[in-house]
């Protein structure tokens, strides 16, 4: 199976909306409406097509209807931000607690984003099921934090995801949101030519006779080596390497 897959090029699709209504999952927490990622995905498409160079690959191996996971590599601080506007379909985004505060919570909510603490929050994988199972679409960063974006560091919370709702993970390469020796912060210089890749959708179902947490760990390692294989062949496709070093933090000994 090809890791880039179809084609697909600069073409948009945008799938059926499910249940309009907002609802509380069965952990408590409300379900975010359909209604947030669609004004929330113009704003996106603007500051990309606006401020760099970016180019879409493979767009038809998003499913246009139904559940799906949208599984990406994470360099850089607009990942997020390029990855909203430039999904062929709205979606929602787990993105980390701590930018819901100020007058970005509240655009981060009115987008229908998903807060997760990252240290541990069954109560945002029990929301992002619940709009799995309506039929949406939800986006993962399964590295958990910024870095060389090669998914080494890949948690499982994605493929627990796919396991609990049957839905297909489309592994995604950003490549050019975080330059060469730049901080995690950093944003791509204007114009910048920037890549998202969309690859074949990969599924994941619970191996007959293996425990839970083996077969969960045996489904993590079979989707980290998919979206490693995907990584490296976006390169290949677009030939734009991934950054060489990764921001660390100080230490002694370093400055």
């Amino acid at each position: 199976m090809s890791a880039v897959g179809k084609g697909g090029g600069e073409e948009g699709r945008s799938g059926r909306s499910g249940a309009p209504a907002r609802r509380p999952a069965s952990g408590g927490r409300e379900v975010p409406g359909t209604f947030g990622p669609k004004w929330g995905k113009p704003v996106g498409w603007v500051l990309s097509r606006t401020l760099w160079s970016v180019t879409r690959h493979g767009l038809d191996n998003v499913p246009a209807d139904g559940p799906v996971l949208l599984a990406s590599n994470h360099l850089g601080f607009l990942d997020g931000p390029l990855l909203m506007g430039m999904a062929p379909r709205g979606t929602h985004f787990l993105v980390k607690k701590e930018m819901f505060t100020g007058p970005l919570g509240v655009v981060l909510r009115g987008c229908g984003q998903i807060p997760v603490d990252r240290t541990g929050d069954r109560g945002a994988l029990v929301t992002a099921v619940a709009v799995l199972r309506r039929g949406g679409s939800v986006g993962v960063f399964p590295e958990g934090t910024r870095g060389r974006g090669d998914v080494a560091a890949m948690q499982s919370g994605v493929t627990w995801l796919a396991l609990q709702t049957g839905a297909p993970v489309v592994p995604v390469a950003l490549l050019g949101t975080k330059r060469a020796g730049g901080s995690r912060t950093d944003l791509p210089r204007p114009r910048q030519p920037v890549h998202v890749v969309f690859g074949e959708p990969v599924s994941l179902t619970p191996r007959a006779g293996v425990p839970r947490r083996d077969a969960l760990q045996q489904a993590t390692e079979d989707l980290r080596g998919a979206m490693t294989a995907h990584v490296h062949a976006a390169v290949e496709l677009t030939g734009m390497p991934l950054p060489d070093d990764v921001e660390r933090p100080a230490g002694p000994g370093r400055s």
